[in-house]
């Protein structure tokens, strides 16, 4: 099972069962936002999304959708 998190350079947000979520919870850390129109993520400079598969093996992504 895969986890997912968004980072900034100066938060960490928590972790989510999957990256819907993650996203939807991503302007709380101040990672990006939920574009209303296309319903796209936008992340801000310097955001990186985490993922976490099952053995903890940690990959880090660039956020774009």
């Amino acid at each position: 099972m895969s986890r997912y998190r968004f980072i900034t350079p100066h938060r960490t947000g928590k972790w989510y069962q999957d990256l819907d979520t993650a996203r939807r919870f991503a302007c709380e850390i101040g990672a990006g936002f939920l574009d209303t129109r296309s319903g796209r993520f936008v992340s801000y400079v310097g955001t990186r999304l985490q993922v976490a598969l099952g053995g903890e093996e940690l990959q880090d992504h660039s956020p774009t959708a």
